[in-house]
């Protein structure tokens, strides 16, 4: 691994670190608290002034090419500027799936007109998008989806419904896959689409969480009518469209910061118990390497997929082993932390709580992170069959026709 910068990528850096400074505030812990979970108009409001402070600096599509509205740089000078970004504390979460997943998925399988229209005004932060793929009787098996797509004349219908959709509430648009064929086998008879969420028959009810949040939603779709020039790709080729979402999916959830045993630490040097200090308590400290030795082999996993983006190389599963070990690592960090609190742990307000109730907030989400995106058994099973070479599952139903796939108790 080559832990230096090359020359232009300091001179990108400093470039960056300039900008940064210039605009934002230096991250704390409080400002970690400002997420898309927590999103309102005056968010909303903020997002949008940054995102198009950043997009007129040049800090927004740096990857994207030129055609996209992007800055056509390498991939390498994305991560350097995540990483700097990483420290000032500004909106984070309203973008990242418009432009971590969905334009990149519509640049790529529209035609310029498509590009001109949407990519430039999502960069902009003009325009929010969200991804409607989950349903309530899919699992983690996005093939087994069940929205049906009819075609009538050069429109389609739609109608089924989606649930856990990030940002529903607030987005202007969001992609869609659906199936248009119930007699093909279930990965070759999808079709995408991308649809304005203010389309009459389109329903967003939000989902209350644990947290107190309502960041996930149910989407409803009755007898919703769109063009077929909203259509992504081929009739009945929508797994191949969703693959483009879904790869762009595990690098961008993979990258996403959150708490880490630093934060810990300086909670446990204000939290005074019973025998002294929490610093000096041996469960404690026995935690802390734990924790500490995990997020370090994070950083140096997340080094090498630097390193290859420096080198124009393909990076390896390091998303995938990356989100495996984040999620229980932040929910067990969350979750000593509230402990050593005592009593105090119960205080979620926070004006009152220490650190602004970020522990609170995130042992409350941070469930969640193993499930998005891909659950903990899904990345187990992409490290298994790609990582180790080990055999893949047995698919009884890959080459079944899906109306006749088994569903239910009494089904044979």
């Amino acid at each position: 691994m080559d832990f230096e910068d090359t020359k232009e990528e300091a001179e990108y850096r400093q470039r960056a670190r300039e900008f940064l400074t210039k605009n934002a505030k230096p991250r704390t812990g409080k400002g970690m608290l400002y997420r898309a979970a927590q999103a309102n108009e005056s968010i909303l409001r903020e997002a949008l002034e940054w995102q198009t402070k950043k997009y007129e600096a040049g800090f927004a599509g740096v990857t994207w090419p030129k055609d996209w509205g992007g800055q056509g740089l390498s991939a390498i000078n994305q991560v350097i500027y995540d990483q700097e970004e990483a420290q000032f504390s500004i909106p984070r979460g309203i973008y990242d799936i418009g432009l971590g997943m969905c334009i990149p998925t519509v640049c790529t399988w529209g035609g310029q007109e498509v590009r001109d229209r949407y990519a430039v005004k999502a960069l902009r932060g003009e325009e929010i998008w969200c991804q409607l793929f989950s349903e309530p009787a899919g699992g983690s098996d996005l093939a087994a989806l069940r929205t049906r797509a009819e075609r009538d004349g050069d429109d389609w219908i739609i109608n089924g419904q989606k649930i856990w959709t990030s940002g529903a509430h607030y987005s202007h648009y969001g992609v869609l896959v659906t199936r248009s064929d119930f007699e093909a086998p279930k990965h070759r008879g999808l079709t995408y689409f991308f649809i304005d969420m203010r389309t009459p028959g389109v329903e967003v009810r939000g989902i209350k969480q644990i947290s107190g949040a309502s960041h996930f939603n149910e989407v409803f779709f009755n007898n919703v009518r769109i063009p077929d020039s909203q259509r992504l790709g081929k009739v009945g080729d929508g797994w191949k469209v969703s693959l483009t979402t879904l790869m762009n999916e595990r690098f961008t959830i993979g990258g996403r910061a959150g708490v880490d045993v630093d934060e810990f630490i300086e909670l446990a040097r204000g939290v005074e118990l019973d025998d002294g200090p929490a610093l000096k308590n041996p469960t404690v400290r026995e935690k802390i390497a734990d924790w500490y030795v995990a997020s370090r082999g994070l950083k140096y996993s997340h080094f090498r997929t630097m390193t290859a983006l420096s080198r124009g190389e393909t990076p390896g599963p390091e998303s995938s082993i990356g989100k495996l070990v984040t999620g229980p690592k932040l929910q067990n960090l969350s979750a000593m932390a509230l402990d050593i609190l005592e009593q105090g742990g119960v205080i979620t307000d926070p004006n009152v709580a220490p650190m602004a109730a970020l522990f609170h907030q995130t042992l409350m989400t941070s469930p969640s992170s193993r499930i998005a995106g891909g659950s903990d058994e899904i990345m187990r099973n992409i490290i298994a069959e790609r990582v180790l070479g080990l055999p893949p599952d047995i698919r009884v139903d890959k080459d079944v026709p899906f109306n006749k796939v088994p569903t239910g108790k009494g089904s044979k």
